[in-house]
């Protein structure tokens, strides 16, 4: 096999890859443009955050078997081209776990003992002990914002220090949090009683701007801000006058908003600040890890065993690939639609495949279910290789019942999430291009989940319908399609309401719609 490595990885990792007989070509300098001429001789490619593997690129790999990215997110590779053309995409997810949980305890340190001022100090030739009084970590209460794998980490190492962990995650097993001493506790909770504050989670819709002027006015007075995680979680705008009024006393900050950030934001340039360029998964070991690992599987794909971290799913049989596909893309999309309408954690998922699915390997589409059901907690680095470990670690139960004979369809996939309260969808298909939705809980529908939707279930009596298409047309939305699943024969009760509408509404509309009268709930969500 012959193998391009693009990027600067660890010699381990090279090495290890000759050792096993592979071919391997290292360009480290390597543009999108050189990569286009000799892409064609390559079976595996291996990259870091460049260079950008684009649909042209992918299209001229006539021998390309897998691609590598020698780290967490694959944002400049274009998995969709890959994945239709049989290449199987790998990273590392897991490589920089250790290495931003420690960096993260030193941001910890260096605010609460101010280092790096001390430091600028004395070179700048001062002698000033006075200004750089600082706070001992023993005694003080750690707040965790998400107990994921760096999370959970940080959480043991402050436990060493023996501080008060408390934590905040929704989606968490509270046995996980027990096993290294942490309080799970509700968001406020932890806002209200942190001495210090660190971030863990993804940004997604939901996190992104979770701390900002309302939550920095609960907090205590010279809390400590701790951002290792992404930027944007925190309002930047409001974290400086936190920081101005005393309110916070220091801030550590590894990730922004915009990145590289502007030099001359008064944010980065203040002395309660602690900077540094998006280091946390800048150490040797992490490097070497994240190397390895995709060096393991591209040798793992020439010897023709499984390849551990696959993003994708071009492993799955050819005779079978056609059939399977659009269940794949039925299923995660399943999933996205459980997780908002479901509340809290999620604690038990059943997976039924009815007809001539059951004759198949389902093992991807169990899979792909459960990362639409999870995407949206834990973002876009989740893949199909690392959901079933993270469902098992969040305590979710996943059963999966095959029956070969079906009623209605050829084949019908039907899903059920419970949690605080529970859902139940049913989808199927006719082909590789086609699938839908048949039913949600007892109403029946048909439709393509595909695009802006708000769900909505509403009292079934007149007036409700044309109330709705008010409200939108006021806020200048227009409505392109509309399903009512009403259950039964008779009017009246609650019935079910699907609306695909060609831009996404604001929160503002959707708290509205859910104001009007016989309107009961309104769930917006992009498929």
């Amino acid at each position: 096999m012959k193998v391009l490595v693009a990027s600067n990885i660890a010699k381990e990792a090279i090495e290890m890859m000759k050792r096993e007989g592979l071919d391997v070509d290292v360009r480290e300098d390597i543009n999108e443009e050189e990569l286009k001429d000799i892409i064609k001789d390559y079976e595996a490619l291996i990259v870091r955050s460049k260079p950008k593997v684009t649909k042209e690129i992918i299209e001229r790999a006539k021998k390309l078997k897998i691609i590598g990215r020698a780290g967490v997110g694959t944002d400049n590779i274009d998995v969709k081209t890959a994945t239709e053309k049989g290449i199987i995409i790998i990273n590392a997810p897991t490589g920089n776990t250790i290495s931003t949980a420690e960096f993260t305890f030193g941001m910890i340190l260096s605010s609460a003992r101010k280092i790096p001022q001390a430091d600028r100090s004395l070179k700048s030739g001062k002698w000033d002990r006075k200004s750089f009084v600082g706070i001992e970590l023993r005694g003080k209460t750690l707040g965790v914002l998400g107990l994921g794998r760096i999370g959970f980490e940080v959480a043991k190492r402050a436990k060493a220090f023996e501080m008060d962990v408390i934590a905040y995650d929704p989606y968490i097993n509270e046995d996980r949090a027990k096993s290294i001493g942490v309080k799970l506790v509700s968001f406020e909770e932890l806002i209200r009683k942190s001495d210090i504050i660190t971030i863990h989670v993804p940004k997604t819709k939901e996190t992104e701007n979770m701390i900002s002027e309302k939550e920095f006015e609960m907090m205590k007075d010279g809390v400590i801000i701790i951002n290792c995680a992404r930027g944007g979680i925190v309002d930047e705008s409001a974290l400086l006058k936190a920081l101005k009024s005393g309110k916070v006393s220091s801030a550590a900050l590894d990730v922004y908003s915009k990145e590289p950030p502007d030099f001359d934001n008064e944010l980065i340039k203040s002395e309660k600040v602690i900077t540094t360029p998006h280091l946390g998964a800048s150490t040797k070991e992490a490097q070497t890890s994240a190397g390895i690992m995709i060096a393991s599987d591209i040798i793992n794909l020439h010897k023709g065993l499984p390849v551990v971290n696959a993003v994708n799913l071009p492993t799955l049989k050819p005779e079978d690939y056609e059939f399977l596909m659009p269940y794949i893309t039925l299923a995660e999309k399943m999933g996205k639609i459980a997780s908002a309408r479901i509340e809290g954690m999620f604690k038990k998922v059943k997976i039924v495949y009815r007809g001539e699915i059951a004759k198949k390997d389902t093992a991807y589409i169990s899979r792909a279910l459960l990362k639409g059901l999870l995407e949206s907690i834990l973002g876009d680095n989740i893949n199909l290789v690392s959901v079933i470990p993270l469902a098992r670690q969040r305590g979710i139960k996943v059963e999966e019942v095959k029956i070969e004979d079906s009623d209605s369809y050829d084949s019908l996939l039907e899903v059920e999430v419970e949690g605080n309260n529970r859902i139940y969808i049913a989808g199927t298909s006719s082909g590789r291009d086609d699938y839908r939705i048949v039913k949600i809980d007892k109403y029946k529908v048909d439709f393509i989940p595909k695009g802006h939707y708000i769900i909505s279930m509403h009292e079934d009596k007149p007036g409700v319908i044309g109330r709705v298409g008010t409200l939108y047309g006021q806020y200048g939305i227009n409505i392109a399609g509309m399903i009512v699943g009403r259950f039964g024969d008779k009017p009246g009760g609650v019935q079910l309401m699907l609306l695909l509408v060609d831009d996404p509404p604001s929160d503002e509309v959707l708290e509205k719609m859910t104001k009007l009268d016989g309107i009961i709930d309104a769930t917006y969500i992009y498929l």
